[in-house]
């Protein structure tokens, strides 16, 4: 198969294409930071796979108008070219983030969408136009809503708690039981090559997660047996906790209410609708698998 990829340089990007061509696959990259990149669009491919946007940015310093710009128009300009295009396959990575920033029990694909954030509004904003159309025939949209996506070489938020366990620092919010879905690389890989291969999956919107869910407690155990130390788990009461951070709430203080929230609430997303279609009953990795060679990478490389 030739396959197109758009955000090749990203995290994402650099193991998709790593892992097809290791399959055999033809790849070919397209970056759209240049004005100029419709015109290095190939005359045909079996398959795009569209990466390339804008990240949520946790630091807020980013213009809401760039998220549009990016994750919805250029989307929107690659899916106008797609329906004329001799391609059959177009993958869309949207995020669970353009339906749900907060999520009650387990999240499922035909939830109603409620984005807080420009990026996860944008995100919606482009699944919503490549939805209204009624595709040619024979060509195929899937819409990919990852959850948090890790794996080697990618420190993001989980090298925080590594940070925590590797300097011995206690974490003091092991009362709470929550809950949290993760996708390891791997598994995402895993998943685009089997819905590139399989011709009778059903168009559609399809979360990605790996199999099971893990607490920000057990996670960090993770990480201390990996590492070999002991994880310094405190348990101070949830209320106690709460009414503490109120404190943090008025002060400026390293916990308040939202770090509260954002460090203990529970995100869970179902896969069983991808693995349903694809006939398969679980993932090659698991969560605790996938989380061990992302924190292995940590320790080689001193993160």
């Amino acid at each position: 198969m030739k396959i197109l990829i758009t955000g090749a340089s990203g995290f994402v990007g650099q193991n998709l294409c790593k892992y097809l061509r290791s399959e055999a696959e033809e790849v070919f990259c397209l970056s759209l930071r240049n004005n100029e990149w419709e015109n290095r669009l190939p005359d045909q491919a079996d398959a795009i796979i569209h990466l390339a946007g804008k990240a949520h940015d946790t630091s807020n310093t980013s213009q809401s108008a760039d998220y549009f710009k990016i994750n919805r128009d250029l989307t929107i300009q690659l899916f106008d070219w797609f329906l004329k295009a001799d391609v059959k396959d177009f993958f869309y990575f949207s995020s669970v983030k353009a339906v749900a920033d907060t999520v009650e029990g387990i999240l499922l694909e035909d939830v109603i969408a409620c984005p807080i954030t420009p990026y996860g509004k944008s995100k919606l904003e482009a699944e919503q136009y490549l939805l209204s159309y009624v595709l040619p025939e024979g060509k195929r949209l899937f819409i990919i809503r990852p959850c948090m996506i890790h794996g080697p070489g990618n420190k993001g938020n989980l090298n925080l708690l590594y940070q925590v366990v590797q300097k011995g620092m206690p974490w003091p919010l092991a009362a709470f039981d929550n809950q949290r879905s993760f996708l390891g690389i791997d598994n995402l890989n895993y998943l685009i090559k089997q819905m590139l291969l399989n011709k009778n999956i059903q168009p559609g919107v399809y979360n990605f997660a790996d199999d099971n869910s893990i607490s920000t407690k057990d996670l960090i155990s993770l990480i201390g047996i990996t590492l070999g130390k002991n994880a310094r788990l405190w348990n101070i009461p949830v209320e106690f906790v709460k009414v503490a951070v109120k404190i943090g709430d008025l002060l400026p203080l390293p916990l308040n209410s939202e770090r509260l929230k954002k460090l203990t609430e529970s995100y869970v997303v179902s896969n069983s609708k991808v693995k349903k279609a694809l006939g398969i009953d679980h993932l090659p990795s698991t969560v605790e698998q996938g989380l061990e060679r992302t924190i292995c990478s940590f320790k080689k490389n001193n993160f």
